[in-house]
């Protein structure tokens, strides 16, 4: 019997399978507010068979985009377009998540197929914000150190998106913490070099996103599960690690945070990720183990078998797809017919499968 197609429930939410479609930005919105692109984009993985499509990073801000063109949740105007990107996620037997974001120090940049370039001085570009003024790289510009205010906003910003995320019709939420994004940059002392009290000790780093989080958790209603990704490791000495990412996941345990959703890297442009197969399976392992605290494997894990094996044996509760479903909006499907367990193939298409349903 295949695990990775059990159900889990996470508080009171159950999900049919532990197959979560990963959060990919689509950089194809003006002004944040989802539209047709979305509802195909997504539902049609909600069709594949996942057990929960989560929509890309919403920025919880218009400065938190990462470029002009990304999805956003910070007006009323958003909660409503995706109203019934939601209903129709749920309709088709899958879990509506999103993931609430802030791009800080690597926001104002152009979309990825026109150079993923900096835009601050283009009508349509804004200066970034971060903890310090350290550029992520080379040709960026040293972002807006945050005032105290601004950190307070920032917080505001996310427990207010939450609750836009909860009256869309949302039922998981994510955190994203990660990639060198503003919370990451906070974490990070390779990004972070405040000596007020969010910056040094590890404590002090900490507290910006353990704050959002502690927001967040007040307002998302208890029933339902909280997510938040990190980068396990900046891949640079004397960055941000394991054992520190192990220490902030006992702290998000302790405030409510239910999973971590376990990446790495993108600190800084010249930082080298040895990308390979399942490469942060080893982190979501550390974690759980250490940590007591349920973990998401993400990063190239393509093959059915070997995100069965991940979850079977224990180093991961959940495996969140990212390329697999973007080459593949079926992922799920095809990899439950692989481990021979069920898959919830539509009815309208059940005969090109061979799958014999009654009406």
């Amino acid at each position: 019997m295949s695990l990775l197609f059990s159900p889990i429930t996470l508080r009171g939410l159950t999900l049919r399978n532990r197959v979560i479609v990963s959060p990919m930005c689509m950089y194809s919105t003006p002004e944040g507010i989802p539209g047709p692109w979305h509802l195909v984009h997504l539902g049609s993985r909600a069709i594949g068979g996942a057990g929960a499509v989560m929509a890309e990073a919403s920025a919880v801000s218009r400065e938190g985009r990462i470029s002009p063109m990304d999805l956003g949740i910070w007006s009323d105007a958003h909660t409503e377009a995706f109203k019934p990107i939601v209903q129709f996620i749920r309709e088709s037997g899958a879990v509506a998540a999103i993931q609430l974001a802030h791009a800080g120090r690597k926001a104002s940049t152009a979309v990825p197929w026109l150079g993923h370039k900096p835009i601050y001085e283009e009508a349509n570009g804004w200066l970034p914000l971060g903890p310090s003024p350290i550029p992520y790289a080379d040709g960026y510009a040293p972002p807006r150190e945050m005032s105290l205010a601004d950190i307070d906003k920032v917080v505001a910003d996310f427990a207010a998106a939450a609750r836009r995320a909860h009256a869309a019709g949302f039922e998981l939420l994510e955190c994203h913490m990660g990639h060198g994004y503003l919370l990451h940059s906070f974490l990070s002392p390779i990004s972070n070099q405040r000596t007020d009290e969010y910056g040094g000790s590890l404590e002090n780093r900490a507290r910006l996103p353990l704050r959002v989080a502690r927001a967040v958790r007040e307002v998302w209603p208890e029933s339902l599960p909280l997510f938040v990704r990190i980068s396990s490791t900046d891949w640079i000495e004397g960055g941000w690690d394991l054992p520190q990412s192990v220490q902030l996941s006992r702290w998000m345990k302790e405030i409510g945070v239910d999973l971590m959703d376990c990446s790495s890297g993108a600190v800084n442009a010249a930082s080298s990720v040895p990308a390979a197969p399942g490469f942060h399976v080893p982190f979501s392992s550390a974690i759980r183990q250490q940590a007591g605290i349920a973990t998401g494997a993400v990063g190239l894990i393509t093959e059915a078998v070997q995100a069965e094996q991940i979850v079977g044996t224990g180093l991961a509760d959940v495996i969140l797809i990212g390329r697999g479903f973007l080459e593949d909006p079926y992922w799920a499907l095809h990899a439950a017919r692989k481990l021979r367990a069920e898959g919830a193939w539509p009815l309208p298409y059940a005969r090109a499968v061979g799958v014999r349903r009654s009406t």
